[in-house]
């Protein structure tokens, strides 16, 4: 993983700050220091950064040449990051969250159907998704609660209410609107650079006793919507410039709206990924690493996808990847891999054997990505701790 310079000129993310009992701002972090942007904008002089990424990508790269240009010069004020609190740095609107890596589908689809196709017939032909809960989005270092809800264990005859038993994290990267569309009209995978704001490291905390019985027929709800983590900081999609890459491939080819004609640094060559690597860090241990590039759906399929029907967009909407799982044991991007189900432990802290997670275990998600630089620069990481369930 990079160094903690990672933070340099050629990344610059925008994060919601306050000193002492002072209002939240906006400000650029440049190295270990936040710098005081809101004096630039109107827009950057709020609580979070919904009404600047509304300016949409015209005054997002003026704004970003102008930070540029003061910081190199030593021109902004500054405050230590140690010194500072950090907010949620916008405000969710509608929260999305995708399941667009073959890998977790694949693995997921063996650990709880072994005899039949781990894939839905749908999987490959549209980026699958479910319309998640954006009250219950927090910023990195919010604890976590563990969640209540109905279980019911295959050996059991019926459900009971109690604690999740089997609460876990998924590793994956969220996307924040900008600037948003209109109801009725549909983005491109052409136009992903036009609505998309920037990147935010995200756990999607999920409870897998109460997902699994409550989500036949229509999908994930109470497993799900307890507890989503971001990051604080946002890097802007500017900073990824040297980060697009291919995706593995696309078998069968996908319908039209979702080919063409390009997205960021496709040279209208189709949707492409991202080479983000991550590391999932359990109460200080490495426990996987797993890879973005691998994904199967890119970011611009999946808002393509989320606006097909005229679904509209608006800013501080977040739309998330989907775990992010490679195709190694070690790239898993859930306990529920990396345990196979909880019928496999795998190594812990201290060399201890674990399933999922336990009352007061810290999980941190980081992030980094090639810099236009040439170096690697370092997203923002999303930290939480597992709090007892409340009675």
């Amino acid at each position: 993983m990079p160094e903690p310079d990672g933070y340099g000129l050629d990344h610059l993310p925008y994060g919601a700050y306050s000193v002492g009992a002072g209002t939240p701002r906006i400000g650029v972090r440049l190295g270990d220091r936040v710098l005081d942007v809101a004096d630039l904008r109107p827009e950057l002089d709020r609580p979070t950064l919904n009404d600047f990424m509304a300016l949409g990508p015209d005054a997002w790269a003026e704004t970003r040449a102008q930070v540029t240009d003061l910081a190199a010069a030593d021109a902004l004020a500054a405050t230590p990051v140690d010194d500072v609190r950090l907010h949620l740095p916008f405000a969710v609107g509608d929260y999305v969250d995708f399941y667009a890596s073959l890998d977790h589908a694949s693995n997921v689809g063996r650990i709880f159907r072994p005899d039949q196709e781990p894939l839905l017939p749908n999987w490959r032909h549209l980026p699958v998704g479910y319309h998640g809960r954006g009250g219950t989005v927090v910023v990195s270092g919010t604890p976590v609660v563990r969640p209540c809800g109905q279980r019911k264990a295959p050996t059991e005859d019926a459900p009971t209410y109690g604690p999740s038993r089997r609460l876990d994290i998924e590793a994956e990267l969220g996307f924040v609107i900008g600037a948003g569309s209109a109801l009725g009209s549909r983005i491109s995978v052409g136009d992903l650079a036009e609505h998309v704001f920037g990147v935010v490291g995200l756990n999607d905390w999920s409870a897998r006793d109460i997902q699994a019985w409550e989500y036949v027929p229509l999908g994930p709800f109470l497993g799900k919507s307890f507890a989503t983590s971001v990051a604080a900081w946002v890097t802007p999609l500017a900073a990824l410039d040297a980060a697009w890459c291919d995706l593995p491939g696309q078998d069968p080819t996908p319908l039209d709206y979702l080919v063409g004609p390009g997205s960021p640094g496709s040279e209208g060559g189709g949707p492409r990924g991202l080479d983000i690597d991550v590391e999932v860090v359990l109460n200080d241990r490495v426990v996987s690493r797993p890879p973005y590039r691998t994904m199967y759906w890119s970011p611009a399929q999946m808002l393509a996808h989320l606006t097909v029907n005229g679904a509209s967009t608006r800013p501080g909407d977040l739309f998330a990847s989907g775990t992010i799982s490679g195709p190694e044991p070690d790239t898993r991007g859930s306990f529920l891999e990396l345990s196979w189900g909880g019928r496999e432990p795998f190594g812990g802290p201290g060399g201890e054997s674990r399933t999922f997670l336990e009352d007061g275990d810290v999980v941190t998600l980081r992030y980094s990505a090639p810099g236009t630089s040439g170096g690697r620069i370092t997203l923002g990481e999303v930290t939480g701790r597992i709090e007892p369930a409340r009675p």
